[in-house]
């Protein structure tokens, strides 16, 4: 098993994740067959496109190596843990990972990850839109490869809209479409649900205040971090989110909307406005093709920015997707890195777009013919990438956005000012070892 090359102090989540990792130990220990080698390649549920895809590059290696997939769990934050008990117990099984791209500072502060070869990354950064390689890096190198880059949207109901009086084609703030919605007595699709999206909806909103959640992202010293969660763009973002929950504009069950059920209130038409990501498009189109869904809905979906926290500031819209690292212990990282080279070439990640509805975080992709055909909201989603600003890129994430989502839900409780001050407090106890979440 190979030695991490940068092994700095791990996160506290990191610590506790440890103590748990006996079976990972045991599982990485085995060892692989003779012959060209097997790649492991871990990835987040998808409908098939990451299988295809590793198909394809393991054709195109020409008998260097293959890869196989494992899935990991469906929750973004149980792939985390998986991961992390994997990682902390060297577990060389693990030559390729998708990772959400919140918990890569975690990785690399801890050392999980093999170091980008020379040349690699100006390979496969070149043509990558920047919001994506933002999020690829931590210290302001490259410590994984960008693979398809996602953003939210602002989706409508066109026939709803049209009496509003609002114009969509130019950029609308919340507070417009929130008063819209309130007078046409219909509602707005957020995620108020605790959990991650929670954490990307309160992001967006601060970000696109033009503050931020952690004002020294980098900082490696837990007791040194600083917030700014008392300061103006996020105590108007709170406004905003209490305002909404508080409206009438507010789903019934706004405290456990989560992504599918905004999803399906504005397929249903319950909802006039949602903010979620493109996988919706794929969802209705799909809907109307089996019939349970109106034929027409498609055609009534509209799309444009994420809304304005301000409205003489643009937007920053959520910033997703999936990046790849290869597993710090794994026997050949070399083959790892070649093999992230092919799943993350033109032609991969436009198949990726087209066939599982997961922007590419290439330009190239977005003039891709198939793509466009499928996808005529595309040059929206590149226009939104441009924009998109990721959550904070900090070693100690999980802490963070933990402590935020005590805070801050029910997004109904939420008072701007003492809401701001107990996420504050209640992060900075934590980071400091003086609370638990």
């Amino acid at each position: 098993m190979r030695s991490p090359t940068r092994r700095r102090r791990p996160s506290l989540a990191v610590l506790a994740a440890l103590g748990v990792s006996v079976l990972a130990l045991l599982a990485g220990c085995a060892s692989g067959p003779a012959g060209p080698p097997t790649l492991t390649w871990y990835i987040n549920p998808d409908d098939g496109g990451q299988a295809e895809i590793a198909k394809r590059c393991t054709d195109a290696a020409g008998g260097r190596y293959s890869i196989a997939i494992s899935t990991l769990p469906r929750d973004s934050g149980d792939q985390r843990q998986e991961l992390v008990r994997r990682l902390a117990a060297n577990d060389s099984s693990i030559d390729i990972m998708s990772l959400d791209p919140p918990y890569i500072p975690e990785f690399a502060e801890a050392g999980f990850l093999a170091p980008v070869p020379p040349g690699v990354g100006a390979r496969v950064s070149d043509g990558v839109v920047p919001s994506a390689i933002e999020g690829a890096s931590w210290q302001g190198q490259l410590v994984t490869v960008p693979f398809w880059a996602n953003t939210q949207l602002l989706w409508y109901r066109k026939s709803q809209v049209a009496a509003m009086g609002l114009d969509l084609s130019k950029p609308v703030t919340w507070d417009q479409i929130i008063d819209a919605a309130v007078a046409r007595g219909t509602k707005v699709e957020a995620q108020g649900k605790r959990a991650e999206s929670l954490m990307v909806w309160t992001n967006a909103l601060v970000r696109s205040g033009g503050g931020q959640i952690i004002t020294n992202p980098q900082e490696t010293d837990p007791k040194l971090v600083t917030l700014g969660l008392t300061d103006p763009p996020a105590l108007e973002a709170a406004r905003i989110m209490s305002k909404l929950a508080n409206s009438p504009a507010a789903p019934a069950a706004f405290s456990t909307a989560d992504e599918d059920s905004n999803s399906e209130a504005l397929q249903s038409g319950t909802s006039a406005f949602m903010v979620n990501w493109p996988f919706v498009w794929s969802k209705v189109t799909k809907a109307a093709s089996e019939g349970t869904a109106p034929a027409n809905t498609p055609d009534d979906y509209g799309w444009t920015l994420y809304p304005q926290t301000r409205p003489d500031l643009p937007s920053a819209p959520p910033y997703g997707g999936i990046n790849l690292g290869v597993g710090h212990a794994s026997l050949h990282p070399d083959l790892a890195y070649a093999a992230t080279e092919c799943i993350t070439s033109a032609q991969n990640t436009a198949y990726y777009f087209e066939s599982n509805g997961n922007p590419s975080a290439r330009y190239a992709s977005y003039s891709d013919p198939a793509v466009l055909a499928k996808y005529p909201m595309a040059p929206v989603i590149l226009q939104s990438l441009t924009l998109a600003k990721p959550r904070p890129q900090t070693a100690y994430y999980a802490e963070v956005s933990g402590g935020l989502q005590r805070t801050f839900h029910p997004p109904a409780a939420i008072v701007p000012g003492p809401t701001n001050q107990a996420a504050q407090d209640l992060i900075l106890g934590v980071l400091r070892k003086d609370r638990l979440l």
